[in-house]
């Protein structure tokens, strides 16, 4: 089945993808269902040779070497295959050709914001990459990005506390950016640990975003497309879809698979 892009910019066809929206870091991945499917995708993406995996991660004062092998260790574990570590920095993006011919992609969690910034002009390679059927795996930041509207941080919607404060990403008011443009609703994690459930329903109920999905930690969102409808649940905790039906918002909860 080829599916249009018709949300999100830069749009193409995706024939076949799997998306994984983790709803925390590895640190709080103890469920091994989550890297497990991950690497199944890659294995299949790559059948008979070593494949090759982008890791992106945010990079602040060389915050990387300690952070890094929280990602590396749980798949070189799991499959012999060469990472390629993508460092963001404030000020520097990644380079769009550091996704060209890998056979995964993972981004991991830290600023928002940062993840953002550093990744926008990527998103067209990232798009392409994944509607070739190259697996996406997006922790915290990474989850968040994904969207074509995605949630970038803040913790009042005009004025009004809809999540606390802590889990702002140095932002006041909600505010919505443009995404990768990897699926057609808006994600927010840490959902039933941090309390920012409440942001993504203040999200759809104020119209600010159509849709919104709000993962657990230890928990993965997984898309095989993008139809909303069809969602896959695995890890610890739950996810919880909203949508905006005139002035309101219907929430409904989906329990991960172990």
């Amino acid at each position: 089945m080829r599916l249009a892009h018709r949300d999100c910019p830069g749009s193409g066809y995706l024939e076949a993808m799997t998306i994984l929206l983790v709803g925390g870091g590895p640190d709080t991945v103890t469920t091994p269902a989550v890297f497990d499917r991950f690497v199944k995708e890659v294995r299949h993406r790559a059948p008979g040779r070593v494949p090759r995996i982008a890791v992106v991660l945010f990079d602040h004062e060389g915050s990387s070497e300690y952070f890094l092998p929280a990602y590396l260790k749980p798949l070189e574990s799991r499959v012999v295959c060469e990472v390629l570590p993508v460092l963001l920095h404030f000020n520097k993006e990644a380079d769009p050709a550091a996704f060209d011919d890998v056979d995964g992609i993972v981004v991991g969690g830290g600023p928002t914001p940062g993840y953002l910034d550093g990744l926008r002009p990527s998103a067209e390679a990232i798009r392409r990459m994944v509607s070739e059927g190259v697996p996406y795996m997006g922790f915290s930041a990474g989850a968040m990005v994904a969207p074509a509207r995605a949630i970038v941080g803040g913790y009042r919607i005009r004025g009004t506390e809809i999540c606390p404060v802590e889990w702002s990403e140095g932002l006041e008011e909600l505010e919505i950016r443009d995404g990768l443009g990897l699926v057609p609703f808006a994600v927010d994690v840490h959902a039933a640990q941090a309390g920012t459930l409440s942001r993504a329903v203040g999200a759809v109920a104020k119209g600010l975003v159509d849709r919104a999905a709000a993962v657990d930690e230890n928990t993965a969102l997984v898309l095989h497309h993008r139809d909303l409808e069809s969602l896959e649940v695995i890890g610890a905790g739950n996810c919880w879809t909203i949508r905006g039906v005139g002035t309101k918002a219907t929430v409904s909860v989906l329990t991960a698979q172990h």
